[in-house]
């Protein structure tokens, strides 16, 4: 007969018996190490955790799952579950990938990749005092601005730039300097919601500023603009859809129209660029619009990412007309979404490359500029470098058309052409490959693609350094 419930039967509670305890356990050699390496009290709170989680796997019904699986009670299978944890609490949960998912500006990946410079930069600035906020000229306090702002300013056309965290700081910052308790005019069509949830209309609740909409889903004029403008319209809000297209019977009035409406009104045309392209992308396959485009058209104020197709570290740009920019620095907010030194550090090398036309330097720019020719190259010396390492196999490893995104929020609809592997075994199907390449027994993790039963590698994402490790990698997950 079943135990009853709140009961334990005389075999779980002999079980229950035979749990070593907390001093015993610290007691052994191998635990008592981990107090070296820990902090103590750290220690047993995981001691702790580990032996509910055993008691609970004992006094659970059948049909639960156990939290831990311990298939003996004795001191060393205890100790080898206290271990385990102890391990992982001790390892970076931060830890480097191989992306060869062709997505280059992958978010859960991290974005873009900085260029190799920005270490030696990053470390300075980490290590060392620097002029930060410090005017080696006048010997007076200085700006954090002044390291990127230049900068900026030549890249963009710009008249000044400053820097927060990251574009939706920036929007939000624009905003409540800018229309805190006024009307900002939008085009139904541009209310959009970007990565995890967020939506332009919440930011803007947010900024203190009341929504305007105007237009309809995919066709908004200028007249639908100028009829809403009235005493209390503080901004007009242009807002990239950088993330969708909308395709067919729509339509939206020019930048230069709308800056045309602004200046005439005499009310700030502020844009949320998001991908924010310096450079024009078109030879490459990508048509976005860039940051001095609108720049040139008039718009006042320009909001752009510095973590996309600018290929620099997470930030987000201001940049514009000079009075507007400085009344949205003189924002409380500004010092609360302000970046640190590390982010001048990193974004000033990665504009300073774009200054010179440095494209290689710059790790996002190179994968975009990559050719199918190339990539074809490398896949065929890749495919070479992984069967040399595999004994007697039945993997099938070849080479065909495929695309590469963007990613992050950019380029709608728009790819790359690239020369993709397509990986199938017998010994196991492509879910369970692509699971064993991502959570190898050793070695760095890899993030590859699955379509048509088939792990998809795409090298354009791949730094040619990392293709030994991937091969030895592949080779791994194949046997």
């Amino acid at each position: 007969m079943a135990a009853a419930k709140g009961t334990i039967s005389p075999e779980q509670a002999e079980q229950l018996r035979r749990i070593p305890g907390v001093d015993e356990l610290l007691s052994r050699p191998r635990l008592a190490a981990y107090a070296k390496r820990m902090d103590r009290d750290l220690l047993v709170l995981l001691l702790r955790d580990v032996l509910a989680a055993v008691r609970a796997q004992i006094t659970a019904p059948q049909s639960v799952s156990p939290s831990v699986t311990v298939t003996s009670l004795d001191f060393d299978s205890i100790e080898e579950l206290i271990a385990a944890e102890a391990d992982r609490v001790l390892q970076p949960s931060l830890q480097p990938v191989i992306n060869a998912t062709g997505v280059i500006l992958h978010t859960n990946l991290g974005r873009a990749p900085l260029p190799a410079a920005v270490v030696e930069a990053i470390k300075n600035a980490a290590t060392q005092y620097s002029n930060l906020e410090y005017s080696l000229e006048s010997g007076a306090r200085g700006r954090r601005d002044d390291h990127t702002s230049e900068l900026l300013a030549r890249l963009t056309g710009a008249e000044h730039a400053i820097v927060v965290n990251n574009c939706a700081a920036a929007v939000l910052l624009a905003l409540a300097a800018l229309a805190r308790a006024g009307e900002v005019i939008v085009s139904r069509g541009e209310l959009i919601e970007i990565g995890d949830g967020f939506r332009i209309p919440e930011i803007m609740a947010q900024s203190g500023a009341i929504l305007r909409e105007v237009g309809t889903t995919n066709r908004t004029r200028l007249r639908d603009y100028e009829n809403a403008i009235n005493e209390d319209t503080r901004v007009l809000l242009r807002v990239h859809p950088s993330n969708f297209k909308i395709t067919g019977f729509a339509e939206k009035p020019s930048l230069p129209e709308l800056a045309a409406l602004s200046a005439r009104h005499s009310v700030p045309l502020v844009e949320d660029l998001g991908s924010g392209s310096l450079v024009d992308l078109a030879a490459s396959g990508f048509a976005e619009p860039t940051v001095s485009h609108s720049i040139e058209a008039g718009v006042s104020l320009v909001m752009f990412s510095g973590d996309k197709l600018l290929g620099g570290p997470q930030a987000g740009i201001i940049a514009g007309k000079k009075e507007l920019v400085q009344r949205v620095r003189r924002h409380p907010l500004f010092r609360a979404l302000r970046v640190d030194k590390l982010t001048i550090a990193a974004l000033e090398v990665t504009l300073n490359a774009y200054l010179r036309s440095a494209w290689e330097e710059i790790p996002a720019q190179r994968m975009i500029r990559l050719t199918a020719e190339e990539l074809r190259q490398r896949a065929e010396n890749f495919i070479r470098q992984v069967r040399s390492l595999l004994p007697s196999t039945d993997a099938k490893m070849e080479i065909a058309d495929g695309f590469s995104l963007a990613g992050g929020g950019s380029t709608p609809d728009q790819s790359l052409p690239s020369k993709i592997i397509r990986v199938s075994s017998s010994k196991y199907a492509a879910a369970k490959l692509e699971q064993r390449l991502r959570r190898p027994a050793r070695g760095i993790s890899v993030i590859a693609r699955v379509e048509e039963n088939r792990v998809i590698l795409d090298l354009r994402t791949v730094f040619p350094e990392q293709e030994p490790p991937l091969a030895e990698s592949l080779a791994a997950a194949l046997c």
